[in-house]
This record gives C-alpha cells, sequence and structure tokens, in this order.
C-alpha cells in the first residue's frame, strides 16, 4: 500500500507505517499541480491542512482508500464527496485533547489575572500591584460551546478550581455527564461568567460569537476561543470589549489567519486585527493549543493505529 505524505508531522508515523511495511512518499513541498499529477500512484493520503480535499483534489485519485488528518478539524475536506467515492475519513480528535484543555485553562488563568500586561510591566522595570489585581476562577460558572474531546477535556481539568458550574451547550444531545450539564444556548448565556469555545468550524459555528450573541450574554464575561478563529466577528468582539460587555479575549485562533494556519502576517493585517494587537484585554496565542510535544506524537500514533487497523498491509 502507498501512502502520500502532504504535511510533515511527526517522524514516528513515517517510521511506523514503514516497518509495517507501507511505502510512503514525502512531498511536503511539493505544488498542488504536482500532487493532482501524481495522486492516482497512490492508495492513502495523511494531510494535516495544507490542501483542501474536494471533487477537484482527488479526481485523477481513483486508487485513494482512505485520507487521513493528522488532527481533528475537518474544514478542508469535502466529507460528502468522500462518503460518495466511498473513501474513508480518518481522523485523531482525541490525540490533542489533553493539550488544549490545558492550553484552555493556562489561557482563562493568564486573562482573569493579567499576566501579559503584568509580565511586560515588570520587565520595563515598573511595579504596579493595584493596577494588576486579578480574578479567581472559583465560584464562577463556565460555559462552554462544544463537548467534544477538547470540551470534555477543559471541563475535567476545571473541576479542581471549585467552580459554582460548569454548563455546556452542544448541537448533539450528550448522555448524562457527571462533570458539566448540558443547557439551552439561552441559559448558557444567562449563566456564564467565562465562556470557552470548542466547536468544529461549520455553518453554525462560523460567526457565531457576534454582536447579537454578545448583547444576549447576561453577565459581563471573559471569551476564550481555541477552536476556529471564523466562530467569533473580530468587529463584535473588539466593540464587546469597549463597551464593557466581554471583560477580556483570550484568542489562540483568528478569523484572520490563514486556511493552511501558516505566515498569516504574509500579507497586509486587516485593522480589526491591529485591534485586538494594541488591546491590553486580548491574550493572542499563534494557534498552538494543541500544538505541544506530547500531541505531536500522540496523534502520529493514532494515525498509524488505524490505518494499520482499517488498512492492514
Amino acid at each position: 500500500m502507498k501512502i502520500l505524505h502532504l504535511d510533515k508531522n511527526h517522524d514516528s508515523l513515517i517510521n511506523e507505517l514503514k516497518s509495517c511495511g507501507y511505502i510512503n512518499v514525502e512531498a511536503y513541498k511539493m505544488t498542488l499541480a504536482n500532487v493532482k499529477s501524481i495522486i492516482h500512484q497512490f492508495d492513502g493520503i495523511v494531510i494535516r491542512s495544507r490542501f483542501k480535499i474536494d471533487t477537484n483534489f482527488l479526481k485523477n485519485g481513483k486508487r485513494i482508500k482512505f485520507i487521513a488528518r493528522v488532527g481533528s478539524g475537518l474544514e478542508n475536506i469535502d466529507i460528502q464527496y468522500l462518503k460518495k467515492r466511498g473513501i474513508e475519513l480518518i481522523s485523531a480528535p482525541e490525540g490533542n485533547s489533553n493539550a488544549v484543555g490545558e492550553h484552555a485553562v493556562c489561557l482563562i488563568l493568564s486573562l482573569l489575572n493579567k499576566l501579559n500586561i503584568a509580565n511586560d510591566s515588570v520587565k520595563n522595570k515598573q511595579w504596579n500591584r493595584d493596577k494588576f489585581r486579578g480574578h479567581e476562577i472559583e465560584n464562577k460558572t463556565i460555559g462552554i460551546i462544544g463537548y467534544g474531546n477538547t470540551g470534555k477535556s477543559l471541563a475535567k481539568k476545571l473541576t479542581g478550581f471549585n467552580v459554582k458550574e460548569i454548563i455546556f451547550y452542544d448541537i448533539i444531545k450528550k448522555t448524562k455527564d457527571s462533570i458539566a450539564r448540558q443547557v439551552s444556548i439561552e441559559e448558557l448565556q444567562n449563566k456564564s461568567n467565562i465562556l470557552s469555545l470548542h466547536t468544529p468550524e461549520n455553518k453554525l459555528s462560523i460567526g457565531m460569537i457576534n454582536k447579537n450573541f454578545i448583547e444576549k450574554v447576561k453577565n459581563p464575561f471573559w471569551l476564550i476561543n481555541t477552536a476556529r478563529g471564523s466562530a467569533v466577528k473580530t468587529k463584535d468582539l473588539i466593540d464587546g470589549i469597549q463597551n464593557g460587555k466581554i471583560l477580556g479575549a483570550a484568542l489562540d485562533v483568528l478569523e484572520y489567519e490563514k486556511k493552511d494556519f501558516e505566515n498569516t502576517f504574509d500579507n497586509k493585517i486587516h485593522k480589526n486585527f491591529l485591534d485586538l494587537i494594541q488591546n491590553d484585554k486580548v491574550i493572542l496565542t499563534p494557534h498552538i493549543a494543541g500544538w505541544t510535544y506530547e500531541s505531536h506524537l500522540k496523534l502520529a500514533k493514532i494515525i498509524v493505529q488505524k490505518i494499520q487497523k482499517d488498512f492492514p498491509v
């Protein structure tokens, strides 16, 4: 079985596949045109996010049996077309869920305690303790939108903070959970003090956190986004911070980042992004919530296991 690798992943992914008898071709710098010209030679493709996997991409891939996405987000893959072709989609949402959960906790603590600007202040030889007085997570209600692998991971980690309650909204009815309670979007808006996003990118999630949503949240709140940047309308977020409805935001993902998650600053920076950069109530990280050394290895191992299970050589 011959596999085409379009993105660089942990070395163990190719090493383990090779040791099991798979033929691996690395095409990390190959252009889209070149990939399409050789795709007919392969049985499977391993990708992160470099290309969109759709009808046009797979037109000549008559042998393709599976697409393996090293990660959880599937927005660059035409899932319905894969189903039509009988091509199996392999992903690893469980591989970086712990990393994302930990990063979300880190962002919450940093945001509520103003660690970003406190750090800058001390490094500039200023010692202003009152200016950086923070808030505690204890006795606050945490609202989670999207209760899949990463949402559950965050909820589990928050149990040690003696929060008032952990509630979540998800379009799928979940079985009873021992940590968090499923609620309507209205109850989530009425009760949340801290709101964390853990949704995939789809028609329902794009632009979800907008002016209308923000206005319906009863309490001033902190916003955390480790999901997809498209979920938050940046202009409405900035307006919410300026009018005091949003107390602060910690974003690992941005509305204006590139689809391949790389080189976001190559082109002209959007004005709304400049407003985020200049706002002391905003913490930004470069899409690294699931990007730990440990998750890098976990993702690779999970993908190998799933390929071996479903397409043994």
